[in-house]
């Protein structure tokens, strides 16, 4: 198992910043998503690592020891790509067999790994199959094999789930996450998908415009985000603005009590967050009550998404599945003091 650490990794292209002084710890064995949208230095950042591209400063770390001066096929990192890249003029066994055969191992032995990794991604008996044979996620699953065969030290996911389809995604995050838990590999996965980092990861690195907003647990960007930018990429708009003292937050809707064990800003202005799927529509209890005019409602199929009016801004809040709001309904929302979060005013 091996640490990766990135020190002030930087990548320019002219007078692009693709990627800024990025600073990253990946734990021996852990895996982390490198989550951003198109553009934002994911892939820049891994073909750095892996040696296939050339940082314009800092470094790549492999347990302490600099990766600048080692050439990529010496790094021991393995990079597998959205597009399979399968040799089409060999069968499954060559395909997968490839790398070992590169570095000199014997036939019987390449014979033994190669069946291992079949069985490995549930692929056994696929030996002699060309991949045309194959379909999106069998292809997807030969590239994986081929690349843990030769026994990386670090494994590189250049978003290889993107091109299948839904329930497919599925099936290969479930097999990606049993196999590198099974093999215990530092393994590092570039996704735009929120969903994906957070069904996959350990600790998942935001990235916006090159540069590291976040590294933290998958909940804490659902719970415990940095900024209102973070919250908005997780699906969260729903904001409003207030003074906080102490254990209450003043706002153009009134007061509203705030779990000072929640929240880390200080006292002065702030913004308030909730989660749609915090706020309780029709409450029971009486506290920390809104009252606010509904704009829709949509059968979601597992909920109802509501939009609602606050403070002229809309709001999105997860109801029961049979709830129906017409338009224009004045309604009672609680948001529940321990689920506010407070972020910063910028």
């Amino acid at each position: 198992m091996t640490a990766v650490n990135l020190v002030q990794l930087t990548r320019h292209f002219g007078h692009v910043k693709a990627v800024e002084q990025l600073d990253l710890a990946i734990n021996s064995g852990e895996l982390v998503a490198l989550l951003g949208p198109s553009g934002c230095g994911k892939t820049t950042t891994m073909r750095m690592i892996a040696g296939l591209l050339a940082p314009s400063a800092g470094d790549v770390q492999f347990d302490g020891k600099s990766m600048l001066k080692v050439p990529a096929e010496q790094r021991g990192a393995v990079m597998v790509f959205q597009k399979h890249l399968l040799f089409p003029t060999m069968d499954v066994a060559q395909n997968i067999g490839f790398g070992l055969k590169m570095q000199g191992v014997k036939p019987a032995e390449i014979r033994q790994r190669v069946g291992e990794m079949l069985e490995l991604v549930r692929l056994p008996g696929f030996e002699r199959r060309r991949a045309h044979e194959l379909s999106g996620g069998q292809q997807q699953r030969i590239a994986l094999a081929r690349a843990l065969v030769i026994q990386p030290r670090v494994l590189l996911l250049d978003e290889p789930l993107a091109n299948l389809d839904a329930n497919l995604r599925l099936e290969m995050r479930a097999l990606i996450r049993k196999l590198q838990r099974e093999l215990k590999i530092t393994t590092l996965f570039v996704t735009h998908d929120q969903e994906e980092a957070v069904m996959l990861a350990d600790r998942v690195a935001l990235i916006f415009d090159g540069a590291l907003q976040q590294y933290a647990a998958p909940q804490a960007f659902y719970e415990r985000p940095r900024t209102a930018p973070i919250a908005r990429f997780f699906r969260n708009d729903n904001f409003l603005l207030g003074v906080k003292r102490q254990n209450q937050v003043e706002t153009a809707l009134g007061r509203l009590e705030v779990d000072l064990e929640q929240v880390n800003q200080p006292d002065g202005p702030v913004l308030l967050s909730v989660r749609p799927e915090e706020i309780q529509l029709h409450p029971t209890a009486t506290d920390n009550l809104l009252y606010v005019p509904v704009l829709s409602s949509v059968y979601m199929g597992a909920y109802t998404q509501v939009q609602l009016q606050v403070n002229g801004q809309p709001w999105l809040a997860h109801g029961p599945a049979n709830l129906h709001l017409p338009a224009g309904a004045q309604i009672a929302i609680r948001l529940p003091a321990a689920r506010i979060w407070l972020l910063p005013v910028t």
